[in-house]
């Protein structure tokens, strides 16, 4: 009894390792009340931070529009282009991912993740001189000059504004639609080479009538198909000066070498046609307006002043022929983008 009164009243720490050393730790002891006190009072301290931040950010925002109105419009335009251009990254990031753990291919993705794809590339590719002419010491000052003096030729989609994505897309299509009567010309004089009799005659009648102002029907271009896929017409075949404009016509640069202008020209043209062939899987119907315009525009039709009926009329028309096509008929379909397109307006009026 003695012992145990002399064990009861003894120390912990003397009566070594057991469950009473391990229920009762050494050292000042704190109650998780004082960790979510003092977790809830960092987070009040920044909510506060953050909600001062967007008030000042408000007050900074309507002093600009009422005294800069026209410097807010380029503020506003910027500041949601890098929020919408951050969400783009992040879905890119998502599609790439998903790419990796189904070891699935670019051609394998749905329509709209792979036009994502498509366009996202192409706006990196149009930022890369703006992004190299801003490495050195203290040139973000040019660039800023720059961006405002050329925001077509140097900033992507996600920095226009409203009314500039429609004078852009006008600009942009102008410039195609000179090259469009080249384009038909160049076909004409190549038809003349033909070894087919039939066949030539045909295809000389069919730039005949585009170039008389009508449009020619999907039958009459998949009726002649045999003769792109071979000289003089193939893609590899063709005049210089005819892949320039082939090229210019899907905005593509003209100024490298003949077989990096030939090669760059396949791909996207090949590329579209995959597209038509994911876009027919998903349906014309589940386009909303935005993509239905821009799928044209992508395909040689300005779409900028037609009603929804006409545009899908003719994404109906272009579909029914590219996806009728193999990878060996790439030139028909890069000529017929200027072909179906050049008249179309002029024969709806």
């Amino acid at each position: 009894m003695a012992l145990c009164r002399a064990g009861a009243c003894a120390p912990l720490w003397r009566l070594g390792p057991g469950p009473a050393a391990l229920r009762y730790p050494r050292g000042p002891l704190r109650s998780p009340g004082c960790r979510l006190s003092a977790k809830a009072g960092s987070r009040s301290i920044l909510a506060a931070l953050a909600s001062g931040a967007k008030r000042i950010n408000r007050k900074y925002e309507r002093f600009l529009e009422r005294t800069f109105p026209r410097f807010y419009v380029l503020y506003a335009t910027f500041t949601r282009g890098i929020q919408a251009l951050f969400v783009e990254v992040k879905e890119i990031q998502k599609i790439r991912s998903q790419m990796s753990r189904q070891r699935l291919s670019t051609h394998q993705l749905p329509y709209r993740e792979m036009e994502r794809l498509r366009q996202f590339r192409r706006d990196v590719i149009k930022a890369i001189p703006i992004g190299i002419i801003a490495i050195p010491p203290f040139a973000n000052f040019l660039v800023i000059v720059l961006m405002y003096f050329y925001p077509r030729q140097l900033l992507i989609r996600y920095f226009w504004t409203q009314s500039q994505q429609v004078e852009f897309l006008e600009a942009y299509d102008a410039i195609r639609r000179e090259l469009y009567p080249h384009v038909v010309e160049s076909l004409a004089l190549a038809a003349r080479s033909l070894p087919e009799p039939q066949l030539r005659s045909r295809l000389q009648e069919l730039c005949a009538e585009v170039q008389r102002g009508s449009q020619p029907r999907v039958a009459e271009l998949y009726a002649v198909r045999s003769l792109f896929s071979g000289s003089p017409l193939a893609l590899n075949k063709l005049q210089v000066s005819h892949v320039k404009a082939l090229s210019q016509v899907l905005f593509l640069t003209t100024h490298l070498p003949v077989f990096f202008l030939r090669r760059r020209l396949r791909s996207h043209v090949l590329e579209i046609r995959h597209l038509d062939r994911a876009l027919l899987r998903l349906g014309l119907g589940q386009l909303s307006e935005e993509e239905l315009r821009a799928a044209c525009y992508l395909r040689g039709l300005n779409s900028t002043h037609l009603e929804m009926s006409e545009c899908r009329a003719w994404l109906e028309q272009w579909l029914g022929l590219s996806c009728k096509l193999q990878a060996s008929d790439a030139s028909l379909l890069a000529n017929s983008m200027v072909l179906l397109s050049l008249n179309y307006v002029r024969a709806k009026v």
